[in-house]
C-alpha cells in the first residue's frame, strides 16, 4: 500500500505550487495524497492577483474527514493564511509519534504577495513547536528570529536557534543566497549535529513551487519510514531533478516537472 500523506495548504490555480505541487510530489514519490485547502488563490507564473480564505470550520471538516478515515503517516502544512486557521490545526492535528508533521512556514510568495496575515505570525511561531521538522528559507528564518541572516555561519546559527525555540528539526534553505561559487547550501540541524547540503545553482527561471515541493518530498520520505536526514536528501534530489527538467511554461517564474522520475 502507498503510505498516506496529508497536505494542509492553499490552492494554486496555476498548478505550480501549493496543494497542486504537493499532490504531484506525493504521487511521484509513491504516496497517496490527501488534502485540506486553507485558501484559494488566483495565481499564475506572473503572480497572485487574489486570495480567498476558506472558512476555518471547513478547514476543520476537511482535516477531520481525512484523519477519521485514512491511516495518515505524515502531514505537511504550507499556506495557513490566518490565525484562526492555525488555531484549527492546533485543535485538530493529533500529537502522535507515528504522524510526522512538516511545517513550511509560508509567509510571502516569491512574487511578493502576502500569504499569511501579519497578525498570524505569533500563532505560526507557536504552531512550529508541534512540528517534527520546519523548512524556512532565509527570509522566513529572518522573520522568525527577528534578525538578518547573511552568511553560511549565520544560517547554521539560525538553524540551531530555531531548534532551540521549537524543539523541531530545522532545514534553513539557502536558495535566496547562493554563494559566489554558484553553490546553493542548505543547513540541516536535528538537535545533535549540523549538516550542510550542497547543490549546484541552476540557471533556471522556472522555480515556482520549490518550497512546497521540498516540504512535500520530506513528508513523503517520512511517510515511507525514512529518518529525517534521509527524507531531506530524498526531497532535495527530487527537487533538483524537477527544476532541471522544468517544462518552461508561462511568462514568469514557471512550474517544475514533478514527473521527471517517471521519465516524462
Amino acid at each position: 500500500m502507498h503510505p498516506v500523506t496529508l497536505s494542509i495548504a492553499g490552492s494554486d490555480s496555476g498548478g505550480g505550487a501549493g496543494i497542486q505541487a504537493d499532490l504531484k510530489t506525493f504521487q511521484a514519490l509513491g504516496c497517496f495524497g490527501t488534502t485540506a485547502i486553507t485558501a484559494i488563490t488566483c495565481q499564475n507564473t506572473l503572480g497572485v492577483t487574489a486570495i480567498h480564505g476558506v472558512p476555518p470550520e471547513i478547514v476543520r471538516g476537511q482535516i477531520k474527514a481525512v484523519l477519521d478515515d485514512f491511516p495518515v503517516r505524515a502531514i505537511k502544512t504550507g499556506m495557513l493564511f490566518s490565525a484562526e486557521i492555525i488555531e484549527v490545526l492546533e485543535a485538530c492535528i493529533p500529537l502522535r509519534d507515528y504522524i510526522a508533521l512538516v511545517v513550511d512556514p509560508v509567509m510571502v510568495a516569491s512574487s511578493g504577495a502576502r500569504l499569511l496575515a501579519p497578525e498570524a505570525e505569533s500563532a505560526l511561531k507557536r504552531f512550529l513547536k508541534r512540528a517534527t521538522i520546519i523548512t524556512p528559507n532565509v527570509p522566513e528564518a529572518e522573520v522568525l528570529l527577528g534578525r538578518q541572516v547573511f552568511t553560511l555561519t549565520d544560517m547554521e546559527q539560525a538553524a540551531i536557534d530555531l531548534h532551540a525555540q521549537t524543539s523541531a528539526a530545522v532545514i534553513v534553505k539557502g536558495g535566496h543566497r547562493a554563494e559566489h561559487d554558484k553553490i546553493v547550501r542548505d543547513v540541516f540541524f536535528d538537535g545533535n549535529h549540523v549538516e550542510i547540503l550542497e547543490a549546484p545553482l541552476m540557471d533556471a527561471r522556472h522555480t515556482h513551487g520549490t518550497g512546497c515541493t521540498l516540504s512535500a518530498g520530506i513528508a513523503s520520505g517520512l511517510s515511507h519510514g525514512m529518518d529525517l536526514l534521509d527524507a531531506v536528501k530524498l526531497a532535495k534530489e527530487f527537487l533538483i531533478g524537477a527544476i532541471a527538467t522544468a517544462p518552461g511554461l508561462g511568462g514568469g517564474t514557471g512550474p517544475l516537472n514533478h514527473l521527471w522520475k517517471m521519465g516524462k
